[in-house]
């Protein structure tokens, strides 16, 4: 059942319409991620949990990709400017987001916030805090068990 624009990010609820556009001009949609579990990090520069945490989310994906994982890293308007990360993300697996259209746009009040869709579509976790390696497996392994959504 698709989501009205005007819809929020619920736990539980499909997750409302976006399209992400990445550092290099790419576009991705909510529909052409389904069937994978998502992560969207919101996460800015200067916040020093999230340099932290950065680095935890492109090796956990860099090992969990073959698996369905998806993280993309949404960079808060008040950080840096997308050309001056490039070097940042020559060396890292997760895609960089330079704008996302959705009722996510307005998420990021808090850094880092971490909004995690499963394979079926729905919103599976959306908090304000920092990922470790044992938050990552505990919320992540359970997701990436289950089984592809028949179309």
């Amino acid at each position: 059942m698709p989501v009205a624009a005007g819809d929020k990010v619920t736990i539980g609820q499909p997750a409302p319409d976006f399209t992400l556009t990445l550092v290099d001009g790419t576009k991705i949609t909510r529909d052409q991620l389904r069937g994978q579990v998502v992560i969207l990090n919101f996460w800015a520069t200067w916040c020093v949990p999230c340099r932290a945490e950065l680095p935890t989310l492109d090796t956990y994906y860099a090992m969990r990709k073959d698996a369905g994982l998806r993280v993309f890293a949404v960079t808060t308007e008040d950080s840096l400017q997308p050309y001056q990360l490039k070097t940042l993300f020559k060396v890292m697996h997760i895609s960089p987001v330079r704008k996302i259209k959705g009722p996510y746009d307005t998420i990021g009040n808090a850094v880092p916030t971490n909004i995690i869709i499963g394979r079926d579509g729905r919103i599976r976790y959306a908090k304000a805090a920092a990922f470790d390696l044992d938050s990552l497996n505990a919320i992540l392994v359970p997701l990436l068990r289950e089984p592809m959504p028949a179309n």
